[in-house]
C-alpha cells in the first residue's frame, strides 16, 4: 500500500481553532509556539490543525502562524476544515443544512478557494482536509458531489497539494469504500479509530448511557468488552464476534478491524491516513500506552500514517501533571 512520507506520527491541535469559544484570547494563548518545538522535539513529523470556519473566513492569520512555527521546527501540517458553515460532526453546533443547501456548499468552495489562493506558493509540508467527520450515511452522495466539485475548484490553484477526504459515520472504515474514486494521484483517504470505544471513552460525560464511573483496562477479555459495551454504549457494538472470548484485546483486533480500508486503499492505490485516534484521560496511563502500543504496531505494518487526539485539554489531552510521567515512552509509540 502507498506510504504517505511526512505524515506518519503526529498529533492534532484541537481545541485551539476549533470547538472553542472563538476569541483572540483563545487564538493567542491555548497553542503558542514553544508547543510546536516541543512537538517537534518529540520526534513526530506534522501536526493536524483544526479550524472552524469563523477561522478560515474570519481569522486565517492563526492558520499562517502555526504553518510559519511548522516550517520553522521542520513539521509538515494538515489543515482540516472542522466546521463549515451548515455543518458540523457535534449537533450541539446548531449547525445544519449544508447537505441541502447551495448557498452553504458555495461558502465551503469559498473557504477552500481562498485558503488554495493564500498557500498558492507554499510548495511542500502542507495538506488539505475537506472536511472532519460527514455524519449520516444518507449524506453520502451528496458529500461525494461536493467533495468533487471542491476539489476540481482547489486544482486550478494548487494542481499537486495532498487533499483528504474521508466519508460517513465520522469518517469510518466502513464509509471508505463508498467514497468517490481518487480524483488524481494526490488524493488520500483518511479515517478516525477510537475503538473499542468502550476503552476509549470509559466514563465519557457525553455519552448518555455511559456510567461514569465506569473503569475497564485494555486487555480486557472480549467478552467483558463486549458485555461492558452494552451495558454503557447506546448502540450495538460490532467488532468482538469470532474471537476467543476469554482471550484479551490484541492486535489481531486492529488488524481485521483495518482489513477493509486496507483493503480499499490497495484497490484505489491511496494512501491511508488515520487523523483521529486516543483514549480518554480518565483511562490509566498505564492502560493508555498498552493501547497506543498494540493500534500503531498496525498502523506500523500497514504504512498508515496518522495524528493522535489531542496535544492539550479536549478530555484526551497529552499535556500535564497525569501523563507526564509516561509521556516520553507514550509519544514514542505515536
Amino acid at each position: 500500500m502507498r506510504e504517505w512520507k511526512g505524515y506518519s506520527h503526529g498529533i492534532d491541535l484541537g481545541g485551539w481553532l476549533s470547538q472553542c469559544d472563538h476569541t483572540k484570547e483563545r487564538y493567542e494563548n491555548f497553542i503558542v509556539k514553544d508547543d510546536i518545538k516541543r512537538i517537534s522535539e518529540w520526534g513526530l513529523d506534522h501536526v493536524r490543525l483544526p479550524v472552524d470556519y469563523e477561522v478560515a473566513d474570519g481569522a486565517p492569520e492563526y492558520i499562517d502562524r502555526c504553518l510559519e512555527w511548522c516550517r520553522e521546527y521542520g513539521l509538515n501540517m494538515v489543515l482540516d476544515l472542522h466546521k463549515t458553515y451548515g455543518y458540523s460532526f457535534d449537533e450541539g453546533e446548531g449547525e445544519c443544512g449544508f447537505f441541502e443547501s447551495e448557498e452553504y456548499q458555495e461558502k465551503f468552495y469559498g473557504i477552500w478557494e481562498k485558503l488554495s489562493e493564500r498557500y498558492k506558493d507554499v510548495k511542500e509540508g502542507l495538506a488539505f482536509e475537506l472536511l472532519n467527520e460527514v455524519t449520516k450515511k444518507e449524506y453520502s452522495d451528496a458529500w461525494n458531489r461536493i467533495l468533487t466539485e471542491c476539489i476540481k475548484r482547489i486544482r486550478k490553484t494548487l494542481p499537486e497539494i495532498k487533499i483528504i477526504t474521508g466519508g460517513y459515520y465520522n469518517n469510518s472504515i466502513e464509509a471508505l469504500e463508498d467514497l468517490a474514486m481518487p480524483y488524481d494521484e494526490n488524493i488520500i483517504y483518511t479515517f478516525h479509530c477510537y475503538e473499542p470505544l468502550i476503552f476509549t471513552h470509559q466514563g465519557a460525560y457525553w455519552i448518555s448511557t455511559m456510567d461514569r464511573a465506569f473503569r475497564i483496562p485494555v486487555d480486557a477479555s472480549y467478552a467483558q468488552l463486549e458485555e461492558a459495551s452494552g451495558k454503557n454504549l447506546p448502540y450495538v457494538v460490532e467488532g468482538f464476534e469470532g474471537f476467543d472470548p476469554d482471550k484479551s484485546l490484541g492486535e489481531e483486533y486492529f488488524e481485521r478491524l483495518f482489513a477493509k480500508a486496507v483493503r480499499v486503499a490497495e484497490e484505489r492505490n491511496v494512501p491511508l491516513y488515520c487523523g483521529e485516534y486516543g483514549v480518554i484521560d480518565l483511562a490509566a496511563p498505564e492502560e493508555c500506552l498498552k493501547w497506543y502500543s498494540l493500534i500503531s504496531s498496525v498502523f506500523n505494518k500497514y504504512n498508515i500514517g496518522r495524528a493522535a487526539w489531542s496535544y492539550k485539554e479536549m478530555d484526551f489531552g497529552f499535556i500535564g501533571e497525569r501523563m507526564e510521567p509516561y509521556l516520553k515512552e507514550l509519544v514514542s509509540l505515536l
